[in-house]
Parts: C-alpha cells; structure tokens; sequence
C-alpha cells in the first residue's frame, strides 16, 4: 500500500499571471496587500481573496440607475 503514488492536486500554472509583450511583463492578477509581491490573489465571482494569508476584499455592486418614466 505504501507504495502507490498519489495522483498530484493540480499544480499551479504560473505562466496564467503573467503576460510577456516584448520585452514588458505584466501581472494579469492583482496581488495580496498583507503578503506583497508574488503572493496572488484568486478571482472569484463576488470578491477577491488571498490564499497565504486570507485577506479578501469584496467586489462593489454598481447601484441601479433610475430612469425617467
């Protein structure tokens, strides 16, 4: 039993956050404000959250407008 090898959990893709344009890098997700440079937030659909350190911040929702009847 000790010998199986378990399947890996899914590595992280690290060519995902960033984008190569000539000689410019940039970052495509924000970063963590606590844990610095390096440490990326995750993207959900209402908020965005650290993964070291769990600082969230959550996404603002714009008011409805009111149109004339």
């Amino acid at each position: 039993m000790a010998d199986k090898k378990t399947a890996a959990k899914g590595e992280v893709s690290v060519y995902k956050f960033y984008k190569v344009e000539g000689n410019k890098v940039t970052r495509n997700k924000r970063e963590c404000l606590k844990c610095g440079k390096g440490v990326f937030m995750a993207e959900h659909k209402d908020r965005f959250t650290c993964g070291k350190c769990g600082y969230t911040e959550f996404a603002r929702k714009e008011a409805p407008k009111k149109g004339k009847k």
